[in-house]
């Protein structure tokens, strides 16, 4: 399929650039090709084991509950919580002072975007790895500049005068002065004042975001050459002048307003490229000459149809293909790392970037690379030996990771051809020399197809057409501006910011105890949950702690108490409303509870006045919570009963509970056939009519961890963690492994006390998200019994329609075409009611087959109708060169079969046959015109059905232009029957009027 596509396909044009000098010998005390990971495990070794930080494993590069982020993509972000004060104070996280990590990190897409670089350099990426150190309030500017001094110049022995360094030169328009106390510490440490240079905002102020903490930055910068003075070139782009590491200073917060505070704690955040680091030290000029892709370069070459890479940059003959071997090298390493952590190829968010990256590897690979389909997959495991031990999740997911990419591949292709059709259809119907190529239809090819925008370009461009330009810019700016306020997020409630956070910390207000949200119990089968008083310790404008709130004044309510469950986990926050001793009879509904830093924040609309000090009384609204409980472990259950029918590769992607229904995300190679989604459904309805035990215990970390089968997601959970667990005693599985599999999963949310108020589990959508991620809807309860109910009234309607088609033929087309509706829109039913989704397949599947041989008997029906008025029409005029007549007939299909009739039993007539719409009221006219007409004819050769037909329009409605629907050689047109006015221009005698224009 491939070569269908490859004739088409192009290079991306780029701009060319300058060929890099040869790469030089290492200067390193490191023997000769020094191994990449040597160099990743001696700087981890060297601040864990010189310099006492906390080794810490990456974390996904999908970002952990952070919209804001496609991906992640720095070292940093895994750590916001600490920087912005929003630490759970149980988790271990909240105990970090010292940290260092190689973290993996992803940039394509957002802010920051390398993807339409790489190829065209020799050092961008859009995967890469951040080596990193941090301070948490800890140490700040003198030690980080001396451990990074230290670690580069004596431990990597690279020398010192290759390097300088650039500091933060201050903004007169920000009141920011220079940052003079780095510039000493690095004098101190021996740097020649002509190596330490000043830069502004934009080079040496990092920013975490438009607002959030922020401070000044230390660059170290690496002069490939040497032997020279270089300071011009620091921060000038050079390729000869790179920076390798990144000190940021994290002491100031950007307020909303855009001014600067001082922050209560400040810390160090350092970067370094991994693989631009491996290149100075193995004395490479190009990072693609190191070992982290060398290996890779070899296997690329193995499976391509070129000569092996050279390392070529700018326009020279074959840089093309060096470029092709940078982006597939790159790219198969991004895709794999991020479908080893859950992310696939998909339609939004993350999941169409990546989308991205294997169309633009697939299309290099095949295209330029003149590799065979299938050799962007094998690639695999070759990534798996390079960065598998650095990163486990890469060999346990290798398989997955090949299928995945497999499967987008032929999608690609398959799209690529479907595309391809589309815009020669297009091309052959409009006129868009004049016009342009619809801008609406390259954004729909775009974003529905992936066909690359610049694809559509490169193929409208052979034939001298260009699309509206202008019309596809503003789709693409409402596009982003979509994405982008989707990603923000933006929440409406008053939130407490670090500053908020730390004032709370100074005036010594506790953390909020919520354990008595967990404290309820079962009496006579009924769930009884404890009364809860609280006193409110801080209240909260969304600016500052204030004493008191006012009536309508939205805030923030900060108790020492609270019996509410806050939003997390997945599981939706509890509803419910304060009252206040004070005033009785006034009620403060909790709109959000969110938990930040340790307190329990409970979202307020004052109705009142409220103030610090006042006794309130907690009122939890108990059906909406029970509800909770019984979507959350009925999640619990699922997750279960899906890895028991499809085995261990089953991992939970994400999940939501709310009150009326529960959604579970997890991975599996296709969606689920019916016999799977009934076992699943039996398996949970077993353990829900056993009505099992849910039992739950707080353990240190380290002790859950050893629990055998327990299942966790990507979370930061608090130590110690809460443990729960089906039917077995959390106490018997830290003893001694169960008997038999049960469900034991580290959660936080609230949970029955027994299964058999789940009552019933129906599955009502099961689909495929993205290629390799399921996504389950299921109710629970009564809702499950309704959709078992709506499930069985729909079989039976089927039933009777199945009985209905398979008894007696219908009598007539009309007749037929009536059953026919009456599937179609019971198939619309059953698409659009929740219903078991086991049963809504089969029932899919039934109603399919019934609206082929419905659809079956119409055609064979009309095909003897059409057969009778051709040979009506015959017997009364013969075979004549023309042939035009009105007929009887019920539908347009009908009028277009008996032409087709006539063509072929007249095959060298011009046909051309009008019927009046009983429905409608318009007049229907379908011609068709021979292929070749035999010499002699007064018909002139080569008429088209489309001339004809506009001809005789002029004649017979002047005063609309008729819609017409062009079909091969067919041409229909539908007139409006108010322009023609009644049939009695058409009887026989006015025959010669038509059949006297020439065509």
């Amino acid at each position: 399929m491939f070569r269908l596509v490859q004739w088409w396909l192009r290079p991306v044009r780029r701009s060319s650039c300058l060929l890099l000098a040869a790469p030089w010998r290492g200067f390193s005390g490191f023997p000769p090709g020094f191994p990449a990971a040597h160099v990743r495990s001696s700087f981890l070794d060297f601040f864990r084991r010189r310099h006492g930080h906390l080794l810490v494993p990456s974390s996904p590069v999908r970002p952990r509950a952070d919209p804001s982020l496609l991906f992640v993509n720095a070292g940093m972000n895994q750590f916001k919580p600490v920087f912005l004060g929003t630490v759970d104070p149980r988790s271990q996280m909240a105990s970090y002072r010292r940290v260092v990590n190689s973290q993996k990190c992803v940039r394509a897409g957002g802010k920051h975007n390398d993807l339409e670089d790489v190829g065209r350099d020799i050092y961008h990426h859009t995967f890469f790895e951040m080596l990193g150190n941090w301070s948490f309030g800890d140490y700040f500017k003198v030690e980080a500049c001396q451990m990074a001094w230290s670690l580069l110049t004596e431990h990597y022995g690279i020398p010192a005068d290759r390097l300088y360094v650039s500091y933060f030169g201050g903004d007169a328009a920000s009141g920011l002065p220079p940052d003079e106390e780095t510039r000493n510490i690095w004098l101190d440490l021996g740097v020649s004042p002509g190596r330490i240079l000043p830069f502004g905002l934009e080079d040496n102020f990092w920013e975490m975001g438009d607002s959030g903490p922020c401070g000044p930055c230390t660059e170290i910068h690496f002069d490939h050459m040497g032997v020279r003075d270089a300071a011009f070139l620091v921060n000038a782009g050079s390729p000869d002048v790179v920076e390798i590491w990144n000190l940021v200073f994290i002491q100031y917060n950007r307020e909303p307003d855009r001014s600067l505070r001082l922050l209560p704690r400040f810390s160090v955040d350092t970067g370094m490229g991994l693989e631009r680091l491996v290149s100075v030290l193995q004395g490479k000029r190009s990072n693609y000459d190191t070992d982290l892709f060398t290996p890779l370069m070899d296997a690329i070459h193995q499976r391509s149809g070129v000569g092996p890479y050279t390392g070529r940059t700018g326009t020279e003959e074959g840089s093309q293909v060096d470029l092709a071997y940078r982006v597939v090298a790159d790219h198969i390493r991004t895709l794999s790392i991020c479908i080893a952590d859950g992310i696939h190829p998909g339609m939004s968010g993350a999941e169409l970037v990546l989308r991205r990256i294997l169309r633009r590897a697939v299309r290099f690979c095949i295209q330029v690379l003149q590799a065979p389909q299938g050799a962007l997959a094998s690639l695999v495991p070759t990534i798996t030996q390079l960065l598998g031990d650095a990163y486990p999740e890469l060999k346990q997911e290798e398989d997955r990771i090949v299928d995945i990419i497999n499967e987008n591949e032929a999608q690609f292709l398959a799209s690529l051809q479907q595309g391809s059709r589309i815009i020669q259809r297009t091309l052959s119907k409009k006129d868009c020399k004049h016009s342009g190529f619809p801008a609406s239809l390259a954004w729909t090819l775009h974003r529905d197809l992936g066909f690359p925008l610049d694809l559509v370009d490169m193929m409208l461009e052979e034939r001298g057409v260009q699309v509206n330009r202008q019309d596809l810019d503003r789709l693409l700016l409402e596009n982003q501006k979509v994405a982008s306020e989707k990603r923000a997020g933006l929440w409406s409630h008053v939130m407490l910011d670090l500053h908020i956070l730390a004032e709370l910390q100074r005036l010594k207000v506790p953390h909020t105890d919520d354990s008595l949200k967990y404290q309820y119990g079962l009496e006579k089968d009924r769930y009884v949950f404890p009364a809860c008083s609280a006193t409110v310790l801080a209240l909260c404008n969304g600016q500052t702690l204030v004493q008191e709130v006012s009536e309508g004044q939205r805030c923030a309510v900060i108790l020492d108490r609270t019996c509410f469950y806050s939003e997390q986990g997945g599981q939706s926050h509890d509803r419910g409303y304060l009252t206040c001793s004070r005033l009785q009879d006034v009620v403060f509904p909790v709109d959000g509870l969110l938990q930040v830093g340790g307190y329990v924040v409970h979202q307020v609309t004052a109705t009142d006045r409220l103030k610090t000090g006042d006794q309130v009384q907690l009122h939890l609204d108990q059906a909406h919570r029970l509800s909770c409980m019984v979507k959350h472990t009925a999640t619990h259950i699922l997750n279960f009963a899906l890895r028991k029918v499809l085995g261990p590769s089953v991992h939970q992607r994400g999940s939501h509970v709310s009150a009326d229904r529960l959604r579970f995300d997890f991975s599996v190679k296709g969606s689920l056939s019916i016999p799977q989604l009934q076992q699943v459904e039996r398996c949970v309805h077993d353990i829900v009519t056993a009505n099992q035990m849910v039992h739950t215990m707080e353990l240190p970390m380290q002790r859950a961890k050893s629990i055998r089968g327990l299942r966790t997601v990507d979370e930061v959970y608090p130590d110690p963690v809460r443990v729960v667990s089906l039917h077995v005693p959390v106490s018997e599985l830290l003893d001694s492994p169960p008997d038999k599999d049960t469900s034991v999963e580290l959660c936080c949310g609230t949970h029955l006390l027994r299964t058999g108020a789940i009552e019933d589990l129906v599955i009502v959508s099961e689909k495929q998200m993205v290629k390799g991620i399921s996504r389950v809807v299921a109710v629970t309860g009564r809702d499950a019994a309704q959709a078992r109910e709506a499930g069985q009234a729909l079989s039976q309607e089927v039933d009777s329609l199945s009985a209905r088609l398979s008894g007696s033929s219908p009598s007539s087309i009309d007749s037929a075409q009536r059953l026919s509706k009456e599937a179609s829109i019971l198939s619309d039913a059953v698409d659009n009611t929740p219903i078991p989704q086991w049963q809504r397949r089969e029932l899919q599947d039934r109603l399919k087959t019934l609206l082929r041989t419905s659809n079956s008997a119409i055609r064979k029906m009309e095909l003897r109708e059409a057969a009778q008025k051709a040979q009506a029409i015959l017997e009364k005029n013969g075979r004549k060169t023309l042939l035009v007549d009105f007929v009887e007939a019920e539908s347009l299909s009908v009028l277009v079969k008996t032409v087709n009739q006539l063509s072929s039993a007249a095959p060298f007539s011009h046909v051309m046959l009008l019927t009046r719409h009983a429905h409608s009221g318009k007049v229907l006219c379908a011609c068709q015109v021979p292929k070749v007409v035999p010499p002699p004819s007064s018909i002139s050769q080569g008429m088209a059905a489309a001339d004809w037909t506009t001809a005789d329009n002029s004649l017979l409605c002047r005063t609309r232009r008729p819609w017409r629907l062009l079909i091969g050689r067919w041409l229909c047109v539908v007139i409006s029957g108010g322009a023609l006015g009644a049939p009695p221009w058409l009887p026989r005698e006015q025959g010669p009027v038509m059949t006297s224009q020439k065509p």
